[in-house]
This record gives structure tokens, sequence and C-alpha cells, in this order.
């Protein structure tokens, strides 16, 4: 009697502990996803604290963001710079995905993995090795073509808008290698051969055909670079800047970093920011819905046809080379070359005399070596362990339950994905400045400021294998009397394993290399990897950062190699 009579209290504290479990996650995703976009907006309407005046409500910082010709000349600027990033960016990764796709190129599953390499250099060190290639003054390629042709001519300048577009652009190339890789693979070639049975030639084939049936993916893909150009702060800071050329990103780095702090301007320059990126955002997922007149991939199948170059499919093979050559080779090898001297020179006879190791005894050496790398792998396992847990709890209300509203939660913990980096970093710092919580200049501010920015990726990673998981699963664990909270560590968990994976490794590399979030959020003690480069650079210490840079590729790259064991061990490929 007594068994019976305490059941019911039992299932009771069951059901209690799901819904606190669930309404927990539910809260956490709301704090970090509104809080700062809400603080953000409050503190755009607010005039610079002092110690000699308190902060006061104003239009003020709305009419200095929108009334000013320099406001004019930052929205010109950044939507020149990063139109431009995303144009060039579309059209090296359209030409090389259609080369690896469609045609007979030799090596071509070399090059595919060659390609995807510059996807874990961090921007910061791309940026600097294109400093080292082709600045004006110490360039590697200026340097050498003046010396073959006896003149002081500068050949290239990346101090400029194009040359900001070329190294940005470059470095989202194998990005957009990678997507419209995966749009040529799926596409039906029947139009394709019809066309070419028609008497079509290659080029009417591949306008006409190819990239028509393509146009969805392509201004999808066009959209989601001019996104990430337009919130990319490493090449406007390190290019820009010197240069006096400013977007929105390095005209907030630079309102806060005045005297007096002009945090107010600096938030309504990242309100202007925050609707450029949502307003991309919005036109691609409006385009994603809206796409199906394209489709060509039916229930029946198809097997693509490669078209054969005869002796061009050489030079497309010499093009992926170049490609490789400026993307990966040159970039990496003018890091070692600059870590391996006693102070940064060309490359000659003569500076073959100065190899030395000093440059990585000093980094070792460092007094914040140790606490950035402890840092840095700190935030990147703490981030993509708690963001896949949490958003495999959310993804489970979204695609398991009825409840009302799901829509809403699943909406909300995507919002920080229109949060360019500096704008995310920067409304928190506005939060914690103004609520006393104890974690602002602490480690914490910055994991909260990581799991805010990399939630979405979570949540897609989660949502993919949460749909491929049956609810009769879960209802059988019920039915043998096993609690939610059993069912789901026991049943739900273990099956959502390769998107578990695969998202915690791709949190955790992204992770360890972000600076634009961190840059406004660091302070003496919880400096990361990234912070440390960034300060080497502006101490004018070259070798010594090419050092560091080196050291954290090789890291970089170890993750890597853990991701394929990951994907042979748990079938993170078919997730």
């Amino acid at each position: 009697m007594e068994a019976v009579a305490d059941r019911p209290a039992e299932a009771r504290f069951r059901i209690d502990l799901k819904w606190v479990v669930l309404g927990a996650c539910v809260v956490l995703v709301a704090y970090l996803a509104l809080i700062p976009l809400g603080f953000l907006l409050w503190q755009s309407f607010f005039t610079p604290h002092t110690a000699a005046k308190p902060a006061e409500f104003t239009f003020g910082n709305y009419a200095a963001a929108y009334s000013s010709v320099q406001t004019a000349k930052l929205f010109v600027n950044s939507l020149l710079f990063a139109a431009g990033t995303a144009a060039f960016s579309l059209i090296v990764g359209t030409a090389l995905a259609w080369m690896n796709e469609r045609t007979n190129t030799p090596f071509k599953r070399l090059f595919f993995g060659l390609a995807l390499v510059p996807l874990i250099i961090p921007g910061i060190l791309f940026t600097i090795s294109w400093i080292m290639l082709a600045s004006p003054k110490i360039g590697i390629f200026n340097l050498m073509l003046q010396h073959w042709f006896g003149t002081s001519y500068v050949f290239f300048n990346v101090y400029t808008m194009w040359g900001m577009i070329w190294v940005d652009g470059l470095h989202y190339s194998p990005m957009a290698f990678l997507l419209m890789t995966a749009a040529f693979r799926s596409m039906d070639p029947a139009l394709e051969e019809s066309a070419a049975m028609s008497g079509a030639n290659l080029w009417q084939i591949v306008w006409r055909i190819t990239l028509a049936l393509s146009w969805p993916a392509i201004f999808a893909i066009l959209l989601i670079l001019f996104v990430r150009a337009i919130e990319s702060f490493e090449v406007p800071a390190l290019l820009g800047m010197p240069a006096g050329i400013f977007v929105f990103t390095s005209a907030i780095y630079e309102a806060i970093h005045r005297y007096p702090s002009q945090i107010g301007l600096a938030a309504s320059y990242g309100v202007t920011l925050l609707l450029l990126t949502s307003a991309g955002v919005w036109f691609q997922s409006r385009l994603s819905s809206s796409g199906q007149r394209y489709s060509t991939v039916t229930g029946k199948g198809f097997r693509p046809r490669r078209i054969d170059l005869g002796r061009w499919r050489y030079l497309t093979a010499a093009i992926f080379i170049v490609y490789f050559l400026l993307i990966v080779a040159a970039p990496l090898l003018v890091l070692v070359w600059s870590s391996v001297q006693k102070y940064y020179s060309v490359p000659s006879m003569a500076a073959l005399a100065n190899l030395t190791l000093d440059p990585y005894r000093f980094i070792l050496g460092h007094p914040t070596f140790a606490r950035a790398i402890w840092n840095s792998l700190l935030l990147c396992l703490g981030s993509a362990t708690i963001i896949m847990l949490v958003t495999a709890v959310i993804c489970w209300i979204v695609v398991k339950t009825r409840i009302p509203g799901r829509w809403l939660l699943d909406n909300l913990a995507s919002l920080p994905i229109v949060f360019p980096g500096l704008v995310l970093g920067l409304s928190i710092m506005v939060f914690y400045l103004n609520v006393d919580a104890g974690i602002y200049g602490t480690i914490w501010i910055l994991l909260i400021a990581y799991i805010t920015r990399f939630m979405p990726y979570g949540i897609r990673y989660n949502t993919a294998s949460m749909l491929q998981i049956h609810k009769e699963l879960e209802e059988s664990a019920a039915m043998s009397g096993a609690s939610w909270g059993a069912t789901f560590v026991r049943v739900v968990l273990p099956l959502l394993k390769p998107g578990l994976v695969a998202g915690w490794i791709y949190v955790a590399i992204v992770s360890l290399r972000e600076l634009s979030s961190s840059i406004l959020l660091y302070s003496p003690g919880t400096e990361v990897v990234s912070i440390m480069i960034w300060e080497l650079w502006e101490n004018g210490q070259y070798v010594e950062l090419s050092a560091l840079g080196v050291m954290l590729i090789v890291l970089l790259f170890a993750l890597v190699m853990l991701a394929q064991f990951a994907g042979s061990r748990f079938g993170v490929r078919d997730a």
C-alpha cells in the first residue's frame, strides 16, 4: 500500500524535474539572446558616464551617427567592403567548385582537401601574413618584383580598400567553394547533357544552364558572405585603420577606445550594423523558403557527368595550384620564416644567417603564454560542452514536443547569428558594466560571450540529428518505466552523438580562434591566444607573434585530426 501511495509522488517529482530542466534551458537562452540586445539599445540613448558628469538620456548619439558626413562614409565603405569581399569570394569559390565537380581536372581530391586548410587559420594570422607578403614597404612580393625590374614602383598594397577586399575575399573563398561544391554535387546534370546534345558550347552550358539552376544557392551564399564580411574585424582593423579607411566594426572599436569612451556612439553604430546583418539573414531565409522552382533533384538517380577539358585540364590544375600557393603555402611559409628570425626580414641568403629559435623561446617563456593557453582551452572546451548540451534540450523541445510557441524558442536561440562578434562583445560589455554581477573583468564574461555567439551553430547541428530520431524510441523507454531524464540521457543523447560530436568540435575550433567578441571584454589575466597575438602585433613584435601563430595553427590542425578520428569513430560523416 505504501509503495502504491508513493508512486504518484515520484511521478510528480519526475515531471517537475523535467520541467525544471526545460525551463532552465529556456530561461538561459532568453537571457543570452535578449538581454544584451536590450542593453545595447538602451545604452545607445545615453551620454558617456565620466567622473565629473553622470550619463544622461539623449538622442545625440543617433544624431551624431546619422547626420555626419563621416557616418555616410562609414556606410559606403562598409557596403563596398562587404559587397566586394562577397563577390570576390563567390567568383573564386564558384569557379573552383565548378572545376572540381564538373570537369576532369587532375588531382581534384587532393585540391579539395587542401582548399579546406584556410578554414582553420585564424583571420588575424591570415591578415598579418598578407601584410608580410604585400605591404608596400616590407612585402615580399613587392620587394622581389622591385628587385627583378629595378624599380621602386609599389606593385601591391594591402592598405587600400581593394587590398582589404583581396585579403578578406581570399580568406572566405574556401567557404564559398564548399557551399558551391555542395550545390553542384546535388544538381542533376540531365539538363546540361540535353543542352550539349542540342549543340550548345561549354560556356553556353555553364552560363545558361549550370549557373542559372544554381541561382538560389549563389544568391544565398552571396548573402552569407556579405554578412560575414560586414561583421569582419581583423582586416578592417589591421589594414583599414592604418590607412584611414574605417568601416562600422573599426569605428565601433575606435569609439570605445577614445577618452572619454564613447560607448553610446559605439552602441548606435552597433545598432546600424545589427540592422544590416539582420537584413542579410532575413533575405537569405526568405530565399531558402522560395527556391523550389529551381529544384533538379528528384527520385530519379543520376551520376554527375564530367566535362572533358582536353588540354585545358592542365590549365585548371594550374589554377588550383596558384590558388593553393596564395591561400595556404605563401601565408604559412611567411609565418614560419618570420618565426625563425631574430628580427623580421625578407627571405634572402643573408637572412639565413639570422635563423634562430629565440622567438619560440620568448613565447614559451612569456608570462602571458601559459595563462592564455589555459584560458583558450577552458573557453573552447567549456563553451562547446555547454552549447551542445543546452541546445540538445532546446532542439528536443522544438522537434519532439507540441508546446505552443516552440518555433519562437528556435528563433530565439538562433537570434545571435545576426550579431556581429564586435557588436555582441559591445552589448555584453554594456550590460555587465551596468549590472554588477561580479563577472566583468573575469574569464566568465568571455565564456558568456562565446556561448551566446556560437549557440546558433549548436542548434543547427543538433536539429539535423534530432530530426532523425523517431519518437517511438522515447515512447518505448517511457513504457519501460524510464523517467524523462533517464530517457534523454540514455536514449536521446547517444542517438544524437554524430551531431553532438561534430558540433562540439566545430564550436571548439571557432572558439579557439575567436577575436572580435573578445577584443572588448578581456582584461589583464583573462587574455586568450588570439588576444595575445593582437597585443604582440600592436607592440611590433612580429617574429614573436609569428611563432605563436605557428603554434596555434598546429594546435588547430590537431583538432581537425581529432575531428577526422571522431568522424570514423562516431559516424559524424553520416550526421
